[in-house]
């Protein structure tokens, strides 16, 4: 996997909006947030171009990720939201431009995506990370700083990450790639030829929000008929906001718990990046992780995802 040069303060950072339209004033504060970190934001007119629900036409969307990996003077691309309308973009983007530009891309959610093909397709790191929308709009209390700026600045590896609320479902101890993202688009690539088609041994990160609890069991159902799952060695499953049935029973997490109590690796829940209730970690997709199911769990980044 080629890593990207590390980030800097100073460094430009592109802002682009392959998915769903956005709030104007949302979009403004998160500029501001990636300003006080010392970044600088850019982006043109064609970011808030409309098309229904839509952050412009396919072309004008895939144009503006094609500018910012041709432009040498932009370091980074940041997404503004998630939503819909990533998977439109991908068959308009351009594999060997984007090995060439070798830059850091951080999204979540209907990023998945990209994130899939920029690792998988493209055999680069790629970040599982905040957006504007949401996340650095929100400030510090949406994002976690700390990791954001190590994983996307730092020639040295995450190493141990063991957020509180973490637990462990199924005990062991495995490492391999990582590579995943939100369920649903996973699953929204299959049939596809940007479907999600990871190495045997790879560690799954999946993150959902607002999806009652049998449809994360068809979902995980499907993981599990389409051969994906077999080809895990370990699972680390985000927070699922919103995921418990209106009812308060049954919830996610003891849905997931009985879906996977006989998964043959560690498995671990309630890690906090993408869709949270509180601020998100950064992870990078595309390097060595280890996940440790125990009494105390934890994730550890391996390598670094930059150099």
């Amino acid at each position: 996997m080629r890593r990207a040069r590390a980030l800097s303060p100073g460094d430009r950072l592109a802002i682009v909006a392959p998915a769903s339209a956005f709030d104007r004033d949302e979009f403004q504060r998160g500029a501001d947030e990636i300003r006080r970190l010392g970044f600088e934001p850019v982006y043109d007119d064609t970011v808030f171009a409309r098309q229904r629900y839509l952050a412009g036409s396919a072309e004008v969307r895939a144009a503006a990720i094609q500018r910012a990996w041709r432009d040498p003077a932009i370091g980074g691309l940041i997404a503004v939201r998630g939503g819909y309308g990533s998977m439109q973009v991908l068959p308009l983007l351009d594999v060997s431009e984007a090995r060439r530009a070798a830059k850091p891309f951080i999204g979540y959610s209907d990023l998945t995506a990209v994130l899939t093909f920029l690792t998988l397709s493209c055999d680069l790191v790629a970040f599982h990370g905040p957006m504007l929308a949401g996340r650095f709009a929100r400030g510090a209390d949406g994002y976690d700083q700390a990791t954001f700026l190590n994983a996307i600045g730092r020639r040295e590896p995450l190493g141990e990450l063991a957020p509180p609320g973490l637990e462990t479902i199924r005990a062991g101890d495995a490492r391999g790639l990582l590579l995943g993202g939100t369920l649903t688009q996973l699953l929204a690539s299959f049939g596809t030829p940007f479907a999600f088609a990871p190495p045997s041994g790879f560690v799954l990160f999946v993150d959902e929000v607002g999806e009652r609890p049998y449809r994360l069991d068809r979902m995980v159902t499907q993981l599990r008929q389409s051969g994906i799952l077999a080809r895990a060695g370990a699972i680390v499953i985000g927070e699922l906001p919103k995921c418990d049935e209106p009812s308060g029973e049954p919830t996610a997490r003891a849905v997931m718990a009985d879906l996977f109590a006989d998964f043959p690796g560690p498995v671990v829940i309630g890690f906090p990046s993408g869709h949270t209730v509180g601020p998100a970690m950064t992870l990078p997709f595309g390097v060595y992780a280890r996940v440790v199911g125990e009494r105390s769990p934890k994730l550890v980044i391996e390598e670094a995802a930059v150099e």
